[in-house]
């Protein structure tokens, strides 16, 4: 008799489950949207959450503008193609920052708190740093191609514009996007050459930056532009093949350096983990404390010099 109860009432659980999921999910009549919503000359209503962020964001603005670095937040937020606005950005980091440091107090005391302030906005700094320099190398490794869907279209019989909307219709991020906001910033009047030289101090590209002045030059004594384009991306590809070669030999040069660099950290953390007293003597003298200091300043000095070594600019 027990596994024929258990089963009707499994049965009349899963039928009454379904049930409340037709009544909540499946909608019983038309769905009615109010009237205020449908009309263009009333305001939403903002939640008093949204006010608040909204306020903040404002008074942080405010602050940036007050400092000067509204402009420079901005830019670096493009060029990592960060579509969040900066006094969002700059609220987030600072609640983020907030939250670290409390759990840091609760986790290991007022000392890993402290640091907690400063580990998150860095995080965050090179975090936007990182996601700009991979979008700039992106951008330099997609121009080629760029080039020659342009020249393409310019022998095709297209205008200028006409061709760089092709190539932000068709490229990929970030191409398509740059040369999409080259289009529609074109289209509200802003000059061709100013917004290609926008683009090219955005992402970094020298490259990019004699296209804008080939296509400058051609706008003023004309001539073949889909040559010149050629002629300009069989250069970039030639200078992006040897930028991937330097990279694949400097490679293991970097992974050496980066081994190097994280070994005394590890062996202090093995040693640390293993025998705790045998670190114990340079926190008791003043001359442990010079050694580890000395120490500091070496290690620093040594990875300055391995950076500079395995950095290789061309």
């Amino acid at each position: 008799m027990t596994p024929t109860i258990l089963l009707v009432g499994g049965v009349a659980a899963l039928a009454a489950g379904l049930l409340v999921l037709t009544l909540v999910v499946v909608p019983v009549g038309p769905a009615r949207v109010p009237l205020s919503r449908l009309d263009p000359t009333v305001a939403p209503e903002a939640s008093a959450l949204a006010g608040a962020g909204a306020a903040a964001g404002a008074a942080v603005e405010k602050a940036l503008v007050k400092r000067g670095r509204l402009a420079a937040g901005v830019v670096a937020l493009e060029r990592a193609g960060m579509t969040t606005t900066l006094p969002d950005f700059v609220l987030a980091v600072g609640l983020w920052t907030v939250v670290a440091a409390a759990v840091g107090v609760l986790v290991g005391g007022p000392l890993v708190g402290l640091l907690m302030l400063g580990v998150v906005p860095l995080g965050a700094r090179l975090l936007v740093k990182v996601k700009a320099g991979r979008r700039q190398a992106a951008f330099a490794d997609q121009l080629d191609d760029s080039l020659q869907l342009m020249a393409s279209s310019l022998r095709a019989g297209h205008s200028l514009l006409r061709a760089v909307d092709a190539v932000s219709q068709d490229a990929v991020s970030p191409t398509g996007e740059e040369f999409a906001r080259i289009v529609n910033e074109t289209r509200v009047g802003r000059d061709l050459s100013d917004s290609l030289d926008e683009v090219a101090e955005r992402m970094g590209s020298d490259d990019f930056t004699w296209v804008a002045q080939a296509i400058a030059i051609h706008r003023e004594v004309g001539g073949n532009l889909a040559e010149v384009l050629d002629a300009v991306g069989h250069t970039i590809r030639e200078r992006n093949q040897i930028r991937r070669q330097v990279k694949a030999l400097s490679a293991e040069g970097k992974l050496s350096a980066i081994v190097l660099g994280a070994l005394p950290f590890a062996i202090i953390g093995f040693i640390s983990m293993t025998n705790p007293g045998y670190l114990a003597g340079f926190t008791e003298s003043a001359a442990g404390y010079g050694m580890m200091a000395a120490i500091v300043v070496l290690m620093l000095l040594g990875g300055f010099w391995l950076k500079k070594t395995v950095a290789i600019t061309f």
